[in-house]
Protein backbone atom coordinates (compact mmCIF):
# COMPACT_ATOMS: atom_id res chain seq x y z
CA UNK A 1 0.00 0.00 0.00
CA UNK A 2 1.90 3.28 -0.75
CA UNK A 3 0.53 6.03 1.39
CA UNK A 4 0.47 9.59 -0.11
CA UNK A 5 -0.99 13.08 0.08
CA UNK A 6 -2.96 12.12 3.24
CA UNK A 7 -4.10 15.54 5.15
CA UNK A 8 -2.35 16.14 8.31
CA UNK A 9 -5.40 15.24 10.15
CA UNK A 10 -6.00 11.78 8.91
CA UNK A 11 -2.54 10.61 8.83
CA UNK A 12 -2.20 6.89 10.02
CA UNK A 13 -0.28 5.60 13.07
CA UNK A 14 3.01 3.31 12.08
CA UNK A 15 0.57 0.75 13.69
CA UNK A 16 -2.57 1.04 11.30
CA UNK A 17 -0.45 1.21 8.24
CA UNK A 18 1.15 -2.30 9.23
CA UNK A 19 -2.30 -3.50 9.59
CA UNK A 20 -3.48 -2.42 5.74
CA UNK A 21 -0.34 -3.88 4.31
CA UNK A 22 -1.04 -6.84 5.73
CA UNK A 23 -4.64 -7.09 5.14
CA UNK A 24 -3.53 -5.83 1.36
CA UNK A 25 -1.47 -9.26 1.93
CA UNK A 26 -4.48 -11.11 3.08
CA UNK A 27 -6.74 -9.95 0.58
CA UNK A 28 -3.76 -11.11 -1.91
CA UNK A 29 -3.08 -14.38 -0.68
CA UNK A 30 -7.38 -15.54 0.15
CA UNK A 31 -8.89 -13.16 -2.62
CA UNK A 32 -6.72 -12.86 -5.74
CA UNK A 33 -5.36 -16.44 -5.64
CA UNK A 34 -2.00 -14.37 -5.60
CA UNK A 35 -2.27 -12.12 -7.13
CA UNK A 36 -1.28 -8.48 -6.26
CA UNK A 37 -2.38 -4.80 -6.36
CA UNK A 38 -1.42 -1.35 -5.36
CA UNK A 39 -3.53 0.59 -3.57
CA UNK A 40 -2.85 4.27 -3.21
CA UNK A 41 -4.02 6.56 0.09
CA UNK A 42 -4.33 9.76 -0.58
CA UNK A 43 -6.75 13.01 -0.35
CA UNK A 44 -10.19 14.35 -2.37
CA UNK A 45 -8.02 16.12 -4.65
CA UNK A 46 -5.81 13.37 -5.85
CA UNK A 47 -8.84 10.85 -6.38
CA UNK A 48 -10.46 13.87 -8.42
CA UNK A 49 -8.21 14.76 -10.75
CA UNK A 50 -7.55 10.46 -11.06
CA UNK A 51 -11.67 10.12 -11.75
CA UNK A 52 -11.05 13.48 -13.98
CA UNK A 53 -8.43 12.73 -15.82
CA UNK A 54 -9.60 8.37 -16.26
CA UNK A 55 -13.14 8.28 -16.05
CA UNK A 56 -14.31 12.07 -17.25
CA UNK A 57 -16.06 12.31 -14.21
CA UNK A 58 -14.96 15.71 -12.14
CA UNK A 59 -15.33 14.88 -8.43
CA UNK A 60 -13.78 12.85 -5.28
CA UNK A 61 -15.12 9.22 -4.41
CA UNK A 62 -14.17 6.97 -1.46
CA UNK A 63 -12.68 4.32 -4.24
CA UNK A 64 -11.57 4.25 -7.20
CA UNK A 65 -10.28 0.68 -9.36
CA UNK A 66 -8.41 0.34 -12.08
CA UNK A 67 -7.58 -3.08 -13.73
CA UNK A 68 -4.40 -4.01 -14.99
CA UNK A 69 -4.82 -5.40 -18.68
CA UNK A 70 -1.62 -7.05 -18.97
CA UNK A 71 -1.11 -10.67 -18.13
CA UNK A 72 1.47 -10.29 -15.41
CA UNK A 73 -0.12 -11.68 -12.75
CA UNK A 74 -0.86 -7.96 -11.08
CA UNK A 75 -4.56 -6.56 -11.10
CA UNK A 76 -4.32 -3.33 -11.00
CA UNK A 77 -4.84 0.14 -8.88
CA UNK A 78 -6.90 1.31 -6.77
CA UNK A 79 -6.70 4.80 -5.47
CA UNK A 80 -8.69 5.59 -2.03
CA UNK A 81 -9.46 9.08 -0.87
CA UNK A 82 -9.06 9.10 3.35
CA UNK A 83 -10.97 12.09 3.90
CA UNK A 84 -13.77 9.99 1.93
CA UNK A 85 -13.26 7.13 4.40
CA UNK A 86 -12.64 9.38 7.42
CA UNK A 87 -16.21 10.94 6.53
CA UNK A 88 -17.52 7.37 6.18
CA UNK A 89 -15.90 5.80 9.21
CA UNK A 90 -17.45 8.61 11.40
CA UNK A 91 -21.37 7.94 9.69
CA UNK A 92 -21.06 4.08 10.10
CA UNK A 93 -19.49 4.47 13.79
CA UNK A 94 -16.43 2.28 12.94
CA UNK A 95 -12.46 3.40 12.24
CA UNK A 96 -10.62 4.71 9.96
CA UNK A 97 -9.05 1.45 9.78
CA UNK A 98 -11.99 -0.21 9.41
CA UNK A 99 -13.33 2.18 6.48
CA UNK A 100 -10.11 1.89 4.38
CA UNK A 101 -10.55 -2.34 4.89
CA UNK A 102 -14.13 -1.70 3.30
CA UNK A 103 -13.48 0.33 1.05
CA UNK A 104 -10.12 -2.04 -0.51
CA UNK A 105 -12.31 -5.12 -0.07
CA UNK A 106 -14.61 -3.29 -2.67
CA UNK A 107 -12.04 -1.93 -5.03
CA UNK A 108 -10.63 -5.17 -5.17
CA UNK A 109 -13.64 -6.93 -6.54
CA UNK A 110 -13.87 -4.45 -9.19
CA UNK A 111 -10.21 -5.33 -10.07
CA UNK A 112 -11.39 -9.17 -10.69
CA UNK A 113 -14.04 -7.87 -13.11
CA UNK A 114 -16.83 -7.92 -10.71
CA UNK A 115 -19.70 -4.48 -11.31
CA UNK A 116 -22.52 -4.37 -8.93
CA UNK A 117 -24.48 -1.40 -11.24
CA UNK A 118 -24.38 -4.27 -14.06
CA UNK A 119 -24.48 -7.72 -12.17
CA UNK A 120 -27.49 -9.38 -11.23
CA UNK A 121 -26.00 -9.36 -7.18
CA UNK A 122 -23.28 -11.73 -7.79
CA UNK A 123 -20.43 -8.63 -6.25
CA UNK A 124 -23.07 -8.42 -3.54
CA UNK A 125 -22.93 -11.81 -2.53
CA UNK A 126 -19.14 -11.71 -3.00
CA UNK A 127 -18.63 -8.73 -0.60
CA UNK A 128 -21.41 -10.28 1.27
CA UNK A 129 -19.21 -13.57 2.10
CA UNK A 130 -16.23 -11.77 2.15
CA UNK A 131 -17.26 -9.22 4.75
CA UNK A 132 -18.71 -12.34 7.13
CA UNK A 133 -15.16 -14.00 6.70
CA UNK A 134 -12.84 -11.12 6.89
CA UNK A 135 -15.28 -9.73 10.09
CA UNK A 136 -15.95 -6.49 8.69
CA UNK A 137 -18.72 -4.42 9.14
CA UNK A 138 -21.47 -3.58 6.61
CA UNK A 139 -19.69 -3.01 2.80
CA UNK A 140 -20.53 -0.34 0.30
CA UNK A 141 -23.49 -2.53 -1.82
CA UNK A 142 -25.33 -3.18 1.56
CA UNK A 143 -24.83 0.24 2.66
CA UNK A 144 -26.35 1.66 -0.56
CA UNK A 145 -29.09 -0.97 -0.59
CA UNK A 146 -30.34 0.47 2.87
CA UNK A 147 -29.74 4.38 1.96
CA UNK A 148 -31.98 3.43 -1.62
CA UNK A 149 -34.61 2.26 0.74
CA UNK A 150 -34.99 4.72 2.91
CA UNK A 151 -35.82 7.31 -0.12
Amino acid sequence: MLFRAIPAQFQLLAEEKRTLKQYARTLSSRLTSGRGFTCLLTNDIEVRALNSRFLNRDYATDVLSFPSHDDDGHLGELAISVERAASQAIEFSHSLVEEIRILTLHGVLHLMGMDHESDAGEMAAAERKWRIELDLPSTLIARASVEAARR
